[in-house]
């Protein structure tokens, strides 16, 4: 008999970085790494606990720019292009450390091999479009698949209302095309919630999302159950479920997470740097310059310096994860039973986390997630893993709240996404929305090129307004590139815009634009009138 629900909310989210016009390109890299060490290793897990005959289910939100690329030919080729260069380097590494000086790094470059021959299998089991798979397991009813804002973007400082209603309504189209469906839920960008956002999602038929706890306990009225029930927003069929801070940071923090165990792969000493220049030159880019290429064969150790690590155990970090997985059940088991006694009715806890924390950031969080699973259904009856949206469809009723303009980025409002190092994007911004809708409204009947510029624009506001970019600058990690990518928007919206209203369509350009920035075949500029 169980007493309670454990949601699990994985956030898989990358902006939409391609560029055929050079033959390869750094930031791509972002999404091979994450295809690697985060997406195939989930569908990986996925796919051991169906055949084991596990009962679980796992909310996944795999965002429009990310079903993009995973789905764009040019990527995929670019992919295996990685994945082949990475093979035969592990291969070398393999002979590399049967020496006798090198044998401490042995296994984990077994365990290399091994994990990029299974990435391989994966990536063709799926015919390269990874999207294929995450929609193979939610047809299987063990995966929610939910949408995200068209491009990420940041609602709450959208100025206009046709802009929150593109975000949504365009991703929700995208989401049809790839699986098949309407979504159900939405991670709302940043998780961030602003006044009139419930309504759009209500009109687009979606049903639930999530926002940080306070935005759930700062909410009007106060809610009853805290963050441990949904609450229903005024006047729609739309619910909030908000984040329970006990198991976020039992995962998020620094100093009481699982991923700062001793025993976990160390993400900061990786080989690009500490082999032979000459031995790993042929596996970094172009440029020669020596980076990350996910090759790390040391633990986190302690408090030490790099160069103090000590040799990456595979095995022994196999099982701390699985220690953990066991806590982590433990302690949901005596949260649930607590909180049971103190409400009166099943509580949910909702466990969000971005998804790629899980095999890029935190390496061994994949065998976490799937001992876990494993765990709630051998191992204990006391807490169902189920999405936000069986738990609705099970449970009918809930209280009526207005939730508070929250996100949950840092002091959780919108600082991260405007201070003084992005502030500037947001004239422009603001602006291209307004134009945006004044030419959808105006051309309502456009020809055939007249609706190519419009839908292109609709593509460059959509790509500008990704809340990457000011995340980027906040952060100080790619800002130049970030800066980059918002003026390059900038310039194709308002050039393409000019040449419309003038008559005098630059088809080159146009050409070049929607070969560039060729997200959303489907989309229709119609959704700004």
């Amino acid at each position: 008999m169980s007493y309670g629900t454990l949601s699990l909310v994985l956030h898989a989210h990358l902006p939409f970085v391609r560029h055929p016009e050079h033959d390869e390109f750094l930031e791509e890299d972002w999404l091979f790494e994450a295809m690697t060490e985060t997406y195939i290793p989930l569908l990986a897990a996925y796919e051991h606990l169906v055949n084991d005959g596990c009962r679980f289910q796992i909310t996944m939100s795999v965002t429009p720019p990310l079903a993009e690329m995973l789905a764009d030919p040019l990527l995929q080729s670019r992919y295996q292009r990685k994945l082949d260069k990475m093979q035969d380097l592990a291969e070398r590494e393999v002979s590399r450390t049967s020496a006798k000086s090198q044998q401490q790094f042995q296994e984990a470059a077994l365990m290399y091999r091994d994990k990029l021959a299974e990435a391989r299998h994966i990536f063709n089991e799926w015919d390269g479009n990874l999207v294929k798979g995450f929609r193979a397991f939610q047809d299987q009813g063990v995966l929610e698949v939910i949408t995200c804002g068209a491009t990420h973007g940041f609602l709450p400082l959208m100025i206009t209302q046709q802009s929150i209603r593109a975000q949504i309504q365009v991703a929700k189209k995208n989401y049809e095309k790839h699986f098949g469906r309407g979504p159900r839920g939405i991670w709302l960008p940043e998780c961030g919630y602003g006044p009139h956002v419930s309504e759009e999602l209500d009109a687009a038929g979606i049903r639930f999302f999530f926002v940080d706890a306070h935005g759930v306990l700062f909410g009007s009225p106060r809610p009853k159950y805290g963050v441990f029930a949904p609450v229903y927003c005024p006047n729609t069929t739309v619910a909030a479920f908000g984040r329970d801070v006990e198991s976020s940071r039992q995962v998020w923090s620094r100093d009481e997470g699982y991923p700062g165990d001793a025993n976990y792969r160390e993400f900061y000493r990786d080989l690009g740097y500490d082999a032979e220049y000459g031995y790993i030159r042929p596996y970094l880019h172009s440029d020669g310059v020596r980076r990350n290429i996910g090759f790390k064969y040391h633990s986190i150790t302690g408090e030490v310096e790099l160069h103090d690590k000590q040799p990456y155990r595979p095995s022994l970090a196999r099982e701390r994860a699985a220690a953990h997985a066991g806590n982590f059940v433990f302690n949901r088991q005596q949260q649930i039973k607590h909180l049971r006694e103190l409400l009166e009715r099943d509580p949910i806890i909702v466990a969000p986390y971005d998804a790629e924390l899980f095999g890029h950031w935190w390496y061994e969080g994949p065998m976490f997630i799937e001992y876990l699973c494993r765990k709630c259904h051998w191992d204990q009856n006391e807490i169902v893993m189920a999405s936000p949206w069986t738990y609705l469809q099970e449970n009918k009723t809930h209280q009526v709240l207005e939730p508070c303009p929250s996100t949950w980025g840092d002091k959780g409002y919108n600082e991260v996404w405007l201070n003084g190092s992005n502030d500037w994007i947001y004239r422009h911004l603001h602006h291209m929305e307004t134009r945006m809708i004044a030419l959808a409204n105006r051309y309502q009947h456009p020809d055939r090129l007249q609706e190519r510029v419009l839908n292109q624009i609709a593509r460059e506001l959509l790509l500008a307004q990704s809340s990457d970019w000011a995340f980027i600058m906040t952060t100080a990690t790619a800002v130049p590139y970030a800066q980059r990518r918002t003026r390059d928007h900038v310039h194709r919206f308002n050039t393409l815009a000019d040449q419309l209203t003038s008559g005098t369509v630059d088809t080159a350009f146009l050409n070049e634009a929607e070969t560039r920035d060729n997200i959303f075949s489907e989309i229709d500029y119609r959704v700004y009138a």
